[in-house]
């Protein structure tokens, strides 16, 4: 099967849908299928990819570490056409996800679209009417749904929410998977003495990008607090952003700054080993389709505190693997990590193996299985591609994918600013 999957971001940005397509990417390559990615350029990219085409873009887009590709005419059709697609995969709505829609129409083959993202918590990166501009993306994007094939939904949280929003395209729920192994390795130790953590440390640790909508406000005061009455207690970060400076700040203003240790972004052995140098992952989003991390984490044996979210109740379960908290409190989040922290040998032991078995039941080739799964799916209902093949035939399907995005923006401004 040849997949042409396309994504607004990907390597060297660090980020859920990018770690989310370099594995699925990895993974069907390794069962057999090609696979096209396009993505735009980034800073730092490497020299040679194989089989990954780059779009110019605008970095830092609005101060943001996204980059916007810029939509060159074109620019896609000659290396397109000789990889003729069985299937188009976006995993966006907007950008590049138009571009798959043309690319689906061009080549006569489905469509199928990943909701990685909660994208209405995003508007504050688009200067507008917050509450306007929140309910048009809702709308944009429920609209994009339904002019996909099939709808891969990293949740069932995230399912149900889709078909609340008149979602009617057919939706699977598919995880992104992890690579169990890869995270069950990993040397704890060596990471706390080259980040001068004291081995007696009882550490709490965050994986993801340093952005506002991660809620990491609230977990650096939770984690301050649990620091303040807990003399062993420290903070890992792993990640890079824009709330960086705000995290120091948090920490700084209550004397506890040598408490907070913030790693940079990382991957590979790099990464595993800071999920095994921590005591209790710990994570505050609202805005997750699926918790990725989560579940490296628990690959690790590594217990979780959590706030009950979409995308996160579905990993975290209250007093087996960790602990999923029903509200907001950063005085409930501190005492639920030092519960943790003075929990018997034993009853770590016991949340740890349950960590682990949870992991597993994310394992990456069940995942990429299931996908597969739904690209049959989508490729049986698609009609037969040889029965038009005239240059007419390619020119109205054209056509079609460019009234239905226009259609579909203009349905959805109908919607927001006519109530």
């Amino acid at each position: 099967m040849k997949i042409l999957m396309m994504t607004n971001t990907f390597p060297p940005f660090v980020g859920g849908v990018s770690r989310s397509v370099t594995s699925f990417s990895r993974e069907l390559r390794t069962m057999g299928h090609r696979v096209m990615i396009v993505a735009p350029e980034f800073e730092r990219v490497p020299k040679s990819e194989k089989d990954v085409i780059r779009i110019p873009a605008i970095q830092h887009f609005n101060g943001s570490d996204f980059a916007v590709a810029l939509p060159i005419p074109g620019l896609l059709s000659a290396q397109l056409h000789h990889f003729k697609p069985d299937l188009v995969h976006s995993h966006h709505p907007h950008l590049l996800g138009g571009t798959a829609l043309r690319a689906a129409g061009r080549f006569d083959c489905p469509l199928v679209f990943t909701y990685h993202t909660m994208y209405e918590h995003y508007v504050h990166y688009v200067p507008a009417h917050a509450k306007r501009f929140r309910k048009f993306v809702i709308e944009l994007v429920s609209g994009y749904c339904n002019l996909c094939d099939r709808v891969v939904a990293p949740s069932g949280s995230v399912a149900e929410l889709l078909r609340e929003r008149d979602v009617e395209t057919a939706i699977d729920v598919v995880p992104t998977g992890v690579y169990t192994e890869q995270f069950g390795r990993g040397d704890g130790g060596r990471f706390r003495q080259a980040h001068a953590i004291p081995k007696n440390a009882f550490v709490a640790g965050y994986v993801g990008r340093l952005a506002p909508e991660k809620n990491l406000a609230f977990l650096a005061k939770a984690i301050r607090a649990f620091a303040a009455r807990c003399e062993r207690g420290h903070f890992l970060v792993v990640g890079s952003g824009v709330s960086e400076g705000a995290l120091r700040k948090t920490f700084a203003d209550e004397g506890l700054v040598e408490r907070l240790h913030l790693a940079g972004s990382l991957d590979g052995q790099a990464l595993a080993d800071a999920y095994h140098a921590m005591d209790v992952f710990v994570f505050a989003s609202y805005t997750e389709t699926q918790g990725m991390v989560l579940t490296e984490a628990m690959a690790a044996g590594k217990p979780v505190v959590a706030l009950d979210a979409p995308g996160v109740r579905e990993v975290a379960r209250d007093t087996y693997n960790g602990r999923l908290l029903k509200t907001q409190s950063a005085a409930d989040f501190a005492a639920a990590i030092a519960d943790l922290e003075k929990d018997p040998a034993s009853r770590k032991h016991a949340m740890s193996q349950a960590a682990r078995q949870t992991a597993e039941e994310f394992s990456m080739d069940r995942s990429a299985a299931r996908l597969v799964e739904v690209y049959e799916r989508a490729l049986r209902r698609q009609p037969d591609r040889a029965t038009d093949t005239s240059l007419w035939h390619h020119a109205v399907e054209r056509i079609r994918a460019e009234w239905e995005l226009m259609r579909n923006v203009a349905e959805a401004a109908a919607d927001t600013f006519t109530q």
